[in-house]
């Protein structure tokens, strides 16, 4: 039995050594180890002191007890110290230290067979030290729960022995701390217990990312979870992904597996991922990170291969990527040659590289050549380009492996993949021919010779049309040649019985230029046998050629920069090829058939001002892949010929872009949505246009709920936002036009969401909007400065907008909150602008209060600032003396049709509906009449003589000399709900077709038809479809009173109708009941 011995001695000794040794400790870590040895034996002889208790029966140890509580005191010293001291470091170090080396020894004792005791004085100690950490870690104070923080984090691995699940979710709760450089020390030392996946993709702060990023374990299952920190908004967290972690596993010993994040263990589409997001960054420095990463695979992918030139490993680095498919191998490879000038340096293709070619060397070459072209290595490039000749042979063997491929698959089934790679093999060394030096004649006219009959085969793939046509262009001496190249091959293709006569034929009727060059004469060409007289397998056959032939023209006419009638070779397959395949049925002629129509219309104004018409009757009735290639050729057109289309609003503009905004309110397709969205941006942005019923809709489809899941369409105009309104002080001028009808109608959405939609609350609207339309942002290009006046007149149109009654409370509080966000400028010379928002404010304030009182708080504040900013011109206000003043008029007759509210009676209140339940796709979220939108919001209608306001209506259509009380604009109609009254009888949509005057001299300008005298009734609300777009951007949907102008002669007869209200789909020559009849639409349409 164990002696009683006094603790007086004890508590002596340990209150001199502990202290001793902790301040050695903090001061410098040199001496941790001997002061671990010295504290372990202190902490032994504490452990032998005991004391017996209950008659003998137990014992108190009571050494342990006195050692723990003066560690413990030593250790609560440290806690209150703040984040950065380096002495409270070291300490946190020293404990941590001692731990480790106190259960070391442990077990090493442990595994002695006499030792049997799973209890000792070491894990009496950590399990004591756990639950006084465990008691700091709801601490007030932030610097004691970040130095616990501290020392659990550099602990863990100890602590967790004694019970993982209580650290595990000491841990977690702390990782929520509001603090973000406790949740870095949580997250380290959660890094060592569990997996961080969720803090790494969902923490707020930075830093704990990071901390998460570097402590976490790279493993097939968290390798996701890293690379989706590639695109994370912090930039060091990016540039760490690359530099770092990334970096690491591509760096391996030679003796070392490889990890998760291996080159060779990653996939396909990892490798890619991760070569798109860090190439393609906006920062340079995550740029160089990844470019680093890309030049350590070169090396990584070559270990365990017998090294021999550097093409070599080039050639392994590529096979790791998919070169047909992927769009960033090129980009990595460019990449390599930047950052490792070595391996580009060291490149040399001698005969026995070119002998043996696969898909990776013609690769290697080619993006080799194109970066030696760009960055004018012309030494470089002389050296290893090869010779024309030479080169129009390797062409021609790998244009017959690829037929000898392709036969051996359709007889005997065999390997596509093999075909595939002689395809792209051929592609690349097409692609390498466009570099070459042509001044050898001989074989300038091989390669000539060989490509045009490559093109006029029917074995050669689709794929390599346009390549072949890219080097006939260079090979060509002129457009005309290239053209007369390309006919030529057409006839041999579409009359492949008579290809003599052909020949000969057009031998005979072709003219010598003076350069040297053949034109051939427009003449109709022979074509096939009448689908009547051919046979299923003729017909079929005929088809495929009619479908090779124009995509011959495609690529030709995409690569024709001079006009229609200076080729009048193009008219024979005009009128042959194109107009055919337009009338057509099947959708893959018809569609390639209208693409070259539209590619022709490009390039000859006439041809476009008489075929506009057809591609707008396609557009209403196409499927949706013809009718995102119409809607391209459309807006193609557009832009080249605007002066034609876009520049007379009143006769044909205005109509053409009612019509888009008519077919963007009304479909249903995701991508078409966005690429009319597109074109409309374009337009805007390049000053074609500038109608606020377009950007109008804009907005409202840019923060509709509904397109919230088409991301291409928000990434496009949450650029073109932006990028309009700073670009020109106009521009925010119309941005502020536009400001109230979008906010009326995104208010009202706002309201009836769906249970399962999300949305911007309208405080965000008008943020976004005063961000816009900042002056201090306008970009100042030279001969027009920023518009300093433009949130001045914002401040006026909201301040008439919140005297109106039937404005909800919410949406008052917070026009008022937007108030105090405007850009007042410092001084104007406009005293009527400033006397202007005074009076409405000052009116506002006595007559119509907001009853919100933070509204009205900001309503003062922003009274204040006017005050303030033009206190000279407002030192002497009197209202009375405005009264006078001839420019204020309009504001005062406004101001006295306003009455202030009696006490008894209150503004709108808010109504929050309940939400009603989700719908599939589509809502009626911001649907309403942009026009009336403004009436509304322009302020309270004035009040008869009794006192009582008017009754008021929506009106949906204006004349053209009527004009509103307060300015207005025209945007998307209202879309028709069962609350409408009874209307008489449904209309069709209003489809006009557009009449476009030509340039003819010999044409007469023709009469305006005379406007209508009443107006037209209300439609009957047409039901919606299931998938209705929750924005109607259609035009009023009232009649428009256009002008259309009359046009003489049978052409414009055969497209352009009488009736200025409907646009006839089917009166076009895709619907045409006879053939005579289709003969003369394509008649009228050529002009002929």
């Amino acid at each position: 039995m164990p002696a009683r011995i006094p603790t007086a001695s004890i508590l002596e000794t340990l209150a001199s050594a502990i202290p001793k040794a902790f301040e050695q400790a903090q001061n410098s870590s040199a001496n941790h180890q001997k002061n671990f040895i010295a504290l372990h034996i202190i902490h032994l002889d504490a452990a032998s002191k005991m004391e017996t208790v209950r008659a003998g029966d137990g014992i108190k140890l009571v050494g342990e007890r006195a050692f723990e509580d003066c560690f413990i005191d030593m250790i609560n010293r440290v806690l209150v110290v703040k984040k950065g001291t380096s002495v409270a470091d070291r300490t946190v170090k020293f404990v941590a230290g001692y731990i480790k080396f106190l259960n070391a020894k442990w077990e090493a004792k442990r595994e002695e067979p006499t030792y049997d005791d799973d209890e000792s004085t070491a894990t009496r100690f950590t399990h004591r030290l756990l639950k006084h950490f465990l008691k700091a870690f709801q601490a007030r104070d932030k610097n004691v729960r970040y130095r616990v923080v501290c020392f659990v984090a550099e602990t863990i691995s100890q602590l967790v022995r004694i019970c993982t699940t209580t650290c595990g979710f000491a841990l977690m709760e702390r990782v929520r701390d509001k603090e973000s450089f406790i949740r870095v020390q949580a997250v380290a030392a959660l890094a060592k217990i569990c997996v961080l996946e969720y803090l790494l993709a969902h923490d707020p702060s930075a830093d704990v990312r990071r901390a998460a990023l570097l402590n976490i374990p790279v493993t097939a299952q968290t390798l996701p979870s890293v690379l989706a920190r590639t695109r994370d908004v912090d930039l060091t967290v990016r540039r760490l992904v690359y530099g770092s972690v990334l970096l690491a596993h591509a760096e391996l010993p030679d003796d070392a597996m490889p990890g998760a994040a291996h080159p060779r263990v990653l996939t396909i589409a990892q490798r890619e991922q991760i070569v798109r997001n860090g190439l393609g960054d906006r920062e340079p420095v995550v740029r160089a990170a990844a470019g680093k990463l890309v030049g350590a695979w070169v090396d990584a992918v070559g270990v365990g291969t017998e090294k021999g030139a550097i093409h070599e490993d080039l050639v392994a680095f590529l096979g790791t990527f998919d070169l047909r498919e992927s769009a960033v191998v090129e980009d990595a490879l460019l990449s390599v040659f930047v950052t490792r000038v070595d391996v580009f340096d060291a490149l040399e293709f001698d005969e026995e590289f070119w002998n043996g070619l696969t898909p990776e060397k013609a690769f290697l070459v080619r993006v080799f050549v194109d970066h030696c072209v760009s960055t004018k290595e012309n030494a470089r490039l002389e050296k290893m380009l090869p010779v024309v000749t030479a080169h129009a042979f390797r062409i021609q063997s790998a244009y017959n492996s690829l037929l000898d491929t392709q036969a051996a698959v359709e007889e005997a089934g065999g390997d596509e993949e093999v075909a595939d790679d002689h395809e792209f093999v051929l592609a690349e060394l097409l692609r390498l021919a466009l570099n070459l030096d042509y001044a050898d004649e001989i074989g300038r006219r091989r390669l000539e010779q060989f490509v045009r009959h490559m093109i006029s085969q029917e074995a050669l793939p689709s794929g390599l049309v346009t390549r072949c046509l890219d080097v006939l262009r260079v090979l060509s001496s002129s457009e005309r040649d290239l053209i007369r190249v390309v006919v030529e091959v057409v006839h041999e293709l579409r009359d492949a019985n008579d290809d003599d006569e052909v020949n000969e034929l057009i031998n005979d009727d072709a003219d010598t230029t003076i350069d040297g060059s053949t034109t051939v004469l427009p003449r109709a060409l022979r074509g096939p046998k009448p689908p009547m007289e051919m046979t299923p397998g003729e017909r079929e056959r005929a088809d495929a050629m009619d479908l090779r032939c124009l995509d011959l023209c495609i690529g030709m006419l995409e690569r024709v920069n001079g006009t229609f009638e200076e080729n009048s070779t193009l008219e024979g397959i005009l009128g042959e090829l194109i107009v055919p395949a337009v009338k057509r049925k099947e959708l893959v002629l018809r569609e390639k058939g209208l693409v070259c129509l539209g590619l022709c219309c490009l390039i000859a104004r006439r041809m476009a001002l008489n075929s506009f018409q057809l591609f707008l009757s396609q557009v209403q009735t196409a499927p949706e892949v013809l009718k995102l290639r119409v809607l391209q050729v459309v807006f193609d057109v557009l832009m080249v010929h605007e002066s034609d289309f876009l520049a007379n609003a009143s006769v044909g503009g205005g109509r053409v872009i009612e019509f888009l905004l008519q077919v963007l309110g009304n479909e249903e397709s995701d991508k078409v949505q966005t690429l009319i969205c597109t074109g409309f941006a374009k337009l805007m942005l390049s000053g074609m246009i500038s109608d606020e019923r377009v950007l109008i809709s804009l907005a409202l489809i840019y923060l509709s709920p509904d397109t919230a899941e088409n991301q291409e369409l928000r990434q496009c105009l949450s650029y073109f936002f932006p990028a309009y309104s700073y670009s020109a002080p106009a521009h925010q001028r119309l941005m502020q036009k536009v400001f109230l009808p979008v906010f009326d109608q995104l208010s009202k959405g706002y309201r009836e969401l769906d249970e399962d939609q999300e949305m911007v609350s309208p405080a965000q609207v008008c943020a976004m909007f005063a961000d816009w339309t900042d002056p201090q942002k306008a970009i100042e290009a030279q001969g027009q400065s920023s518009d300093k006046m433009v949130h001045m007149d914002m401040a006026s149109s909201i301040l008439r907008a919140l005297f109106n009654r039937d404005v909800l409370r919410s949406d008052k509080k917070v026009l008022c909150q937007t108030l105090v966000k405007l850009v007042l400028p410092p001084e104007t010379d406009d005293d009527d602008k400033v006397r202007t928002l005074k009076l409405l404010v000052h009116n506002l304030r006595t007559r119509r209060p907001p009853r919100d009182a933070s509204a009205l708080a900001a309503l003062v504040k922003f009274d204040d600032a006017l005050s303030n900013r033009f206190e000279k011109q407002l030192e002497d206000f009197n209202e009375a003396e405005y009264r006078q003043l001839q420019s204020l008029q309009e504001l005062f007759e406004f101001l006295d049709d306003i009455l202030p509210l009696d006490e008894d009676e209150n503004e709108e209140e808010d109504i929050t509906p309940q939400k009603r339940p989700a719908r599939k796709r589509r809502s009626e979220s911001v649907t309403t009449d942009a026009t009336s939108t403004v009436d509304e919001w322009a302020g309270t209608p004035p009040r008869s003589k009794g006192g009582k306001a008017k009754s008021k209506r929506r009106r949906t259509t204006q004349s053209d000399d009527e004009e509103d009380e307060y300015d207005t604009v025209e945007g998307p109609p209202a879309l028709p709900t069962r609350s409408m009254p009874r209307r008489a009888a449904t209309k069709k949509v209003d489809m006009t077709p557009i009449v476009l005057e030509g340039d003819d001299d010999g044409e007469d300008e023709g009469d305006f038809d005379d406007a209508q005298d009443e107006e037209d009734k209300e439609s009957t609300p047409v039901p919606r479809s299931k998938r209705h777009v929750a924005i109607k951007t259609a035009a009023k949907s009232a009649s428009v009173k256009s002008k259309l102008v009359k046009r003489k002669g049978d052409r414009e007869q055969g497209y352009y109708h009488d009736d200025d209200d409907v646009l006839e789909p089917a009166d076009s020559i895709m619907d045409s009941g006879s053939e005579r009849e289709e003969d003369n639409e394509v008649d009228g349409m050529l002009g002929e």
